[in-house]
């Protein structure tokens, strides 16, 4: 296993930040200090990390039903809840991705740093679905359209999405990329405005009935159906969703 990979397995950080910690000289394999994060290791080959040792630990995923008013980091320099003050664990838990402190609804919490990355990673394309209600009330066809075509940001046109009406003033907006406070910024540039906002799915995960404060840890058939979604959503990316009557 790739040393990055094996650090992010182990929960100390996502595969990324792991690569940055080898190249910054930290991390030592057999006593030598190792700065290739391609470098193979195995359970054996005593990596350490800043003099400690290495050793992987249980996969722990956990699903969250994010109330308002607490942020989606591991720490807040405000002094607000987090995310991690819900759910209990003995190990070194992170968000996947993040909602914004005014949304509510499922977000995802994991010591899996390379599970992390792929559910995250613009390329694997991995689908979320936000209910957004908004003012004002119903939406009109031309502005479900270029929903679903794509709308341009400050940042950039939007990926066409999948969006549908359920009711008027109620959108279900079906996202392959996760930038910040998105839907938000995607009904404004249609006129109008997001008054509440809850993510009810995350690839296959859908947040049902779990109370808002309260998590539960999934299983292993739940955690392997998240990792075949990271490989679905690989595949088709590059292709536009189908358009969604309104």
């Amino acid at each position: 296993m790739r040393l990055a990979r094996y650090l992010a397995h182990a929960g100390v950080a996502s595969r990324r930040a792991a690569e940055r910690i080898v190249a910054e000289g930290r991390v030592a394999v057999a006593g030598a200090v190792v700065t290739d994060p391609a470098r193979d290791v195995d359970e054996g080959s005593g990596v350490t990390l800043d003099g400690g040792r290495v050793a992987p630990e249980a996969r722990e995923v956990h699903v969250l039903h994010k109330p308002a008013g607490v942020v989606s980091t591991a720490r807040d320099t405000h002094g607000r809840p987090t995310v991690l003050d819900l759910v209990p664990s003995e190990h070194r838990l992170y968000p996947v991705g993040r909602l914004d402190a005014d949304s509510t609804g499922l977000i995802l919490l994991t010591n899996d740093g390379e599970l992390a990355n792929r559910l995250t990673h613009p390329r694997y394309g991995v689908e979320k679905v936000y209910r957004a209600e908004v003012s004002p009330r119903p939406v009109g066809g031309a502005a479900l359209r270029a929903l679903r075509a794509g709308v341009e940001l400050d940042d950039g046109p939007t990926l066409p999405a999948r969006v549908r009406q359920p009711r008027p003033g109620v959108l279900d907006v079906v996202l392959r990329e996760g930038r910040k406070r998105q839907v938000r910024r995607m009904c404004e540039a249609v006129g109008h405005r997001v008054v509440a906002l809850r993510r009810i799915a995350f690839g296959p995960l859908a947040l049902g009935d779990l109370p808002e404060g309260q998590s539960r840890r999934l299983g292993e058939a739940e955690i392997e159906r998240l990792r075949e979604a990271t490989v679905r959503g690989e595949a088709r990316v590059s292709q536009p969703p189908a358009p969604t009557s309104q």
